[in-house]
């Protein structure tokens, strides 16, 4: 047994170790996690409500720092105003504690979360006012907080001799905790990273960074910025692949946690833009702006919204072209819809005339016996019958010949087609995409031209929609359309429905509305429902059918 388990270990150990290494597979684990934001953020928002409740029945000056500080731990990265909040009340507390270290480290949080608000002149006083002493803990990081802030100031400059000058700060700084943190510490591992780096040092960041790495807990927030350094060691050395691996183990560890101020996610996001990964990326940049202005991160808001513009065209470029695609596919499988339609015509009346001349020959076998003396006759008329049979048959062989004949050119057409479009797109030509796409008043005309069309299909299958759907809700609150109006909103919405189309997620993109928006309709219409409300869509489903 025992055998047997190793050796099913070591089966696995590459599969494993090949998932951990492989970007595409990290990519998957982030969808996953952006999918199910709201299992880790539920998770964060019980760990917070747990301390806040400790907080309140909690009466010594000392555990109500503790517990204040852990709430400023938590909010940091994830709500700056409410990390704001706990860093003055542990302030505070410190003061009316009156014990040197616990204050120092509540100014060093105020000045850390002053700094991600933007809130540079009030940090600037708080840090200005520290007193550094003897202690190396101390100066290692009054020094550490000083760079951190220098750096957002050079981050956030409006000119570039500013930017020149604290980013000189910041780099002052950085050199000066090296030499105060305690060795083989995690602020002095990523200080040290980031002396390398600037330095264009890279295997000795490497060297540094890549055996530290394993010993992070998962649950560590420096995970997420010891493995942001590695992908930028990789970026200066040209390593796409090992860089993008970096950004997604970053990002992943961002948003597990989870924290809204990040920017693995957001550098992801513009490395897959430019491997014309499009819908990605934008799902990226735009989880990255919501968070960061949920946090109120606001040099994150600034860095994201330079980028989601030239994201988003793409996006908006990506889905357009997806739908004039869809268009064109519609009309042509409309197009071999009607030749089949015509070919069944043709090959009904074939089989209608094969029918009738197996019923003469029955006939003239039935009156063999009394038809001796009109033989000839008979065989004349026999092989007539036959001659029509043979007739019939080719037809039937000539016209099957050509609607299978006529199907492969059509489906070759429809490949060729979709192979050119796949060129354009998976080879990054984007000039060329660009050109076939037509202004957005195009578009919009076209979206427009596309739902009367839709419309106008729709009622051509159901004529009766309109009239039957009207008596499935109160008779006091009809659908009323307006003069020029085929189909509204509301009736659309239910079409889809009752085309099998009921995923809101789906109508939503369809019509070009928000999903709370689509829920919103169907919710109100169910509440107007004539009969039980839950058997309203169900009702909707058997309009123009036989068995309702």
């Amino acid at each position: 047994m025992n055998r047997f388990l190793l050796f099913f270990i070591i089966l696995l150990l590459p599969l494993l170790l090949f998932a951990q290494n492989n970007p595409n597979v990290l990519l998957l684990e982030i969808d996953r996690t952006i999918e199910n934001n709201s299992y880790y953020t539920q998770k964060k928002e019980l760990k917070i409500t747990q301390l806040k409740a400790l907080l309140y029945h909690t009466t010594t000056p000392n555990r109500k720092y503790e517990i204040t500080q852990k709430l400023y731990n938590d909010y940091q990265s994830y709500q700056s105003d409410s990390a704001l909040v706990y860093a003055r009340q542990s302030f505070q507390i410190a003061e009316n504690l009156n014990e040197p270290e616990k204050l120092n480290q509540a100014k060093f949080n105020l000045v850390s979360i002053m700094g991600t608000l933007g809130m540079y002149k009030e940090g600037l006083d708080v840090l200005n006012a520290i007193t550094i002493t003897s202690t190396l803990n101390l100066k290692g990081s009054f020094y550490g907080v000083s760079r951190v802030i220098y750096g957002q100031m050079a981050d956030n400059a409006s000119s570039q001799q500013e930017k020149e000058k604290y980013l000189l700060l910041s780099k002052q700084y950085r050199d000066s905790c090296v030499n105060f943190y305690p060795t083989h510490s995690t602020p002095y591992i990523i200080a040290k990273a980031d002396w390398y780096l600037d330095n264009k040092k890279h295997d000795k960041t490497l060297d540094l960074l890549l055996p530290f790495f394993p010993k992070i807990h998962q649950k560590d927030p420096n995970r997420a910025i010891i493995s942001y350094i590695i992908s930028q060691v990789y970026k200066q050395k040209k390593d796409r692949d090992q860089e993008k691996k970096w950004l997604s183990i970053s990002a992943l560890s961002d948003l597990q946690l989870p924290k809204k101020e990040y920017i693995s996610l957001r550098s992801l996001a513009f490395l897959l833009y430019e491997d014309g990964d499009i819908e990605r990326a934008y799902t990226y940049i735009k989880r990255s702006l919501d968070d960061a202005v949920e946090c109120n991160a606001r040099l994150r808001t600034y860095e994201i919204s330079k980028m989601l513009p030239i994201i988003s065209e793409s996006y908006q470029q990506q889905n357009e072209t997806n739908k004039f695609q869809l268009v064109v596919f519609l009309i042509s499988a409309s197009f071999l819809a009607l030749i089949l339609l015509a070919l069944l015509f043709l090959l009904f009346r074939q089989m209608k005339k094969l029918s009738k001349a197996k019923r003469d020959l029955s006939l003239a076998n039935d009156k063999l016996s009394e038809l001796n003396a009109e033989l000839s006759t008979f065989n004349e008329r026999l092989n007539l019958s036959n001659n029509t049979l043979t007739e019939a048959n080719f037809l039937k062989e000539i016209y099957i010949g050509r609607y299978m004949d006529q199907c492969s050119d059509y489906l070759g057409k429809l490949d060729e087609y979709q192979k050119k479009l796949n060129v354009l797109a998976t080879t990054g030509k984007l000039n060329d995409l660009v050109s076939a796409v037509k202004s957005k008043q195009y578009i919009e005309n076209e979206l427009k031209e596309f739902y009367a069309n839709f419309d106008k299909t729709f009622l051509q299958l159901f004529p009766n929609f309109i009239h039957d759907f009207n008596t499935l809700i109160i008779p006091d609150e009809p659908i009323q359309l307006k003069e020029d109006e085929q189909l509204n909103t509301e009736l659309r919405i239910f079409a889809l429905i009752r085309l099998g189309i009921k995923d809101s997620a789906k109508i939503a993109v369809f019509l070009r509305y928000s999903i709370s928006t689509i829920y919103n309709y169907r919710s109100q219409l169910k509440n107007k429902s004539a009969g039980p409300r839950d058997e309203f869509e169900e009702k909707v489903m058997q309009i123009g059918t036989s068995n309702k």
